[in-house]
């Protein structure tokens, strides 16, 4: 057992074990593999490694932005001029990230708590039946008292009066001179698996720089200052039709570095989208355009709350920040170049397949690739090869026959003595017996009629002259 397990564990530390190969020579397969092989070549180097950068660890930054608005409207509604600010159109107005700026409105002043009419068309009436008391209807302005006024024939209701009307948007849009207000945007990102912090106050970007920078695409690619007439333009939308009715434009700060180079390549671009719909829609193509929401400013006058409340249109601004970094690392490439060199095996399987099973020769190849093997052939060729002891043996009793010079010879029961006993069985077999008998034998040059017997007298070969005959 001790030998066994010696073995065993020698055999596995001290063995190496390869495939054979089978060498084709075929131009038709060799065209076929190599086309597929340098397939997945081009598809390693340019995809994985050029396009890809399968060789580089990536990550994505921690960002923080700040903005801030300048720029001062002016409106003139029915005689009242109205200059406004930055704290009047910019909502919220704490710098966030996500800012909308007022670019037209609707007001209503002077609103009280009580009773009047609703609008025309919002619930209509021919009798107080209609109107059903202390319910509500979800596009009122307020709790149904159950009367119907005669004069509107509405439903009277309770609510902020007199109630807002906003079936009209005023056009061109009120603050039409938003286009020209001013955007600066202030951006910081940390990449922690490389610990690179940048700005995009970038090297060469200072006070005065910003003082007189705007933003273009070409010239000023890197200011920080934009205008909103540029943005809008930039994202594919009319300033005029966006102001009216509202809508969203989405600023992409993209920074995509390569950390393998000096980090003071790493710079922002800037990207502009409008998100609120296609800019070739018209407005009667959707459901639901532009962007508005109400805000009231509350009073007292006279001890009566009051308040003024404003249906506001703007433009949503988000500016989104993209982040990606990639820099070397050995782990990524010995991971791309593996599977790569895992790909290669795609060549070998296809032209086996061709091989095998296409080709008019697959028969010939098959025989080539493949090595079968017979248990009852490989016991029959083992039995066959008997050691020199049974040689000797049956070459010394043939002698002793013929110096007797007998005309019948029997070496009758001749025990063949061997170490291995499924040999042993296998001679006991008819088959093993006879195969046996005829070459060991044929080795001692038998001339006289001889007798051979298997141990248990199950079996008799006799023979005539050298090997002529043979008979059960």
């Amino acid at each position: 057992m001790k030998n066994q397990i010696t073995s065993a564990l020698s055999d596995f530390f001290f063995e190496y074990e390869t495939p054979r190969q089978v060498l084709v020579r075929n131009r038709r397969v060799g065209v076929v593999c190599r086309l597929i092989q340098l397939g997945v070549l081009v598809y390693i180097i340019g995809w994985v490694f050029i396009y890809e950068k399968g060789y580089q660890s990536t990550d994505t930054a921690v960002s923080s932005v700040l903005t801030k608005m300048k720029g001062v409207g002016y409106t003139n509604v029915s005689g009242s001029e109205t200059v406004w600010d930055v704290a009047d159109y910019v909502f919220p107005s704490q710098g966030d990230s996500s800012f909308v700026v007022m670019t037209n409105y609707i007001i209503t002043e002077g609103q009280k708590m009580g009773k009047c009419p609703e609008l025309t068309g919002k619930h209509n009436c021919t009798s107080d039946a209609d109107c059903v008391g202390g319910s509500f209807k979800r596009t009122g302005h307020g709790e149904m008292t159950g009367v119907c006024v005669n004069k509107t024939q509405t439903c009277e209701v309770l609510a902020w009066c007199p109630v807002e009307d906003d079936r009209t948007i005023p056009k061109p849009p009120l603050l039409i001179s938003a286009e020209n207000y001013t955007l600066f945007i202030r951006n910081s990102v940390t990449f922690p698996l490389f610990g690179v912090t940048r700005s995009n106050l970038v090297e060469g970007i200072d006070s005065n720089y910003i003082g007189k920078c705007l933003f273009d695409p070409k010239k000023e690619p890197l200011c920080p200052i934009f205008k909103l007439g540029d943005i809008v333009k930039l994202s594919g939308f009319s300033f005029e039709k966006l102001a009216q009715e509202g809508g969203a434009i989405g600023i992409v700060v993209d920074w995509t570095c390569n950390f393998d180079v000096d980090v003071k390549h790493c710079k922002p671009e800037y990207n502009f989208h409008g998100l609120y719909g296609n800019p070739s829609e018209t407005d009667g193509t959707s459901a639901s355009v532009g962007y508005n929401f109400r805000y009231a400013k509350h009073y007292m006058e006279d001890k009566i709350p009051k308040r003024t409340l404003l249906k506001v249109f703007g433009i949503r601004f988000d500016v989104i920040v993209k982040s990606l970094a990639r820099k070397f690392d050995i782990i990524p490439t010995l991971t791309a170049i593996g599977s790569g060199v895992g790909i290669f095996g795609v060549a070998t399987v296809v032209c086996d397949l061709v091989l095998l099973y296409l080709l008019p020769k697959r028969e010939f190849y098959k025989n080539m690739k493949f090595k079968y093997t017979d248990t009852q052939t490989q016991q029959d060729n083992e039995s066959i090869d008997l050691d020199s002891n049974t040689y000797y043996t049956l070459e010394a009793n043939s002698r002793r026959a013929q110096d007797k010079d007998k005309p019948n010879v029997s070496a009758s029961r001749i025990l063949i003595q061997r170490q291995d006993p499924q040999r042993m069985r296998y001679l006991k077999s008819d088959l093993g017996a006879k195969r046996a008998a005829h070459k060991l034998l044929h080795k001692v040059n038998c001339t006289e009629t001889t007798s051979w017997e298997t141990e248990d007298n199950s079996r008799t070969l006799t023979l005539d002259g050298p090997l002529r005959k043979e008979r059960t």
